[in-house]
């Protein structure tokens, strides 16, 4: 039962299609480090990935000039398919974040081109544009990603900085994306960094 389980049909781009499309139901399997809100269990790839591509409609108002919203969004749908192969890397942890770029790399190859040459291509530009962090939608789509898990942990007790024991230095050279595009979230980051700091959820 699986993937491999696909038959297909006389449409080879059809196909090829459908069987992306499943193969990448494999992310509702790649837990990540940051907990739901509900403190219940360890949200997924596809959790993540939804969750951040609807901030990019809800932010939509604090966008840097000439971000195209919607491809924002494409960006964040597309941004860690990668991982089904190359697994989650930790943000703070450094050793697995050395070779993290050679890995994600290969897995790319690998995925993007079990995709229609074009489609393939159109979805490695996404991902390698999301990484660069260099355009108006790259840099918004970047700071959805960042404060998601950031507010995550306000919300569950610092779950994933208390495991993982991040300083507070690093924790804002994390956000920090986020907050040069979207400055009106500073008061917000600031309050809840004392409180982990109070709470010692994170420490100096």
């Amino acid at each position: 039962m699986g993937v491999e389980d696909f038959l297909p049909g006389s449409d080879e781009k059809i196909n090829q299609l459908l069987h992306f499309t499943a193969e990448v139901d494999k992310m509702t399997g790649i837990a990540r480090r940051t907990m739901l809100v509900d403190g219940s269990r360890r949200e997924n790839d596809a959790e993540h990935s939804w969750h951040i591509a609807l901030m990019c409609m809800l932010f939509r108002d604090y966008a840097p000039e000439g971000c195209d919203i919607a491809r924002a969004a494409e960006m964040c749908i597309v941004h860690d398919l990668v991982e089904i192969y190359a697994g989650d890397t930790f943000a703070y942890d450094v050793h697995a974040n050395e070779d993290k770029e050679a890995r994600e790399k290969l897995a790319a190859d690998k995925l993007f081109g079990q995709l229609p040459e074009l489609i393939g291509k159109e979805f490695r530009k996404l991902w390698e544009e999301f990484d660069a962090m260099e355009t108006p939608d790259a840099k918004y789509a970047a700071a959805m990603d960042r404060i998601q898990p950031y507010l995550h942990n306000t919300l569950t007790k610092g779950h994933t900085w208390v495991e993982g024991k991040p300083t507070i230095a690093q924790v804002d050279k994390r956000i920090g994306p986020a907050i040069e595009t979207i400055p009106a979230l500073r008061s917000w980051y600031d309050a809840n960094i004392a409180r982990a700091r109070e709470n010692g959820w994170l420490k100096d």
